[in-house]
């Protein structure tokens, strides 16, 4: 089976800056450790919400990398520093708004400011690109309510092939998929 390649983006002004700990990436990197029963290595970075550079990480870890999967933490919400959407819309080649859609629909089950969160989902080329909140708890929350999509998305596209872990999450595939 081929290793996937996942790209953790915590995207973070102050983090970056080493103000405070980065609390994001090291929460989606354990969510999917928890949840892949598959193989995969992680392509970690650690950047300021600058959207030249948030565009130039997500086109790194998609053409140069080969990332399968990237999900990005930060920079979705209303601020004028918070620009991950407009960065990812302006390197995908598609979007694809039901994800965005459906984080939010399970946000709001939690908090009544997720109709504040601006992120969306897009694919480059062979790879999907999540953007996800910035509070580590709504990370996990959005996860569980996207990924039973992720790993037939990324067959679509012609990544890497993700396993689940059945107890945890279990994977759509259409029959004979």
């Amino acid at each position: 089976m081929q290793t996937a390649k996942i790209g953790f983006v915590t995207i973070s002004d102050r983090a970056s800056q080493g103000v405070y700990e980065d609390k994001g990436g090291p929460a989606m990197q354990q969510w999917i450790s928890d949840t892949l029963a598959s193989p995969w290595q992680p392509v970690v970075r650690l950047i300021p919400d600058e959207q030249l550079v948030i565009e130039q990480t997500l086109i790194e870890l998609a053409d140069t990398q080969g990332c399968d999967l990237v999900l990005t933490t930060g920079g979705t919400g209303p601020a004028l520093r918070d620009v991950t959407p407009e960065a990812t819309q302006a390197v995908c080649d598609k979007i694809l708004d039901g994800f965005a859609e459906q984080m939010r629909a399970v946000s709001l089950q939690f908090v009544p400011t997720a109709i504040l969160s601006r992120q969306i989902a897009g694919v480059r080329g062979k790879t999907l690109i999540i953007n996800l909140p910035g509070k580590p708890s709504a990370i996990g929350q959005c996860l569980d309510g996207v990924f039973a999509a992720v790993p037939y998305c990324i067959d679509l596209i012609g990544g890497a092939r993700l396993e689940t872990k059945p107890e945890r999450i279990v994977a759509f595939r259409p029959k004979g998929a």
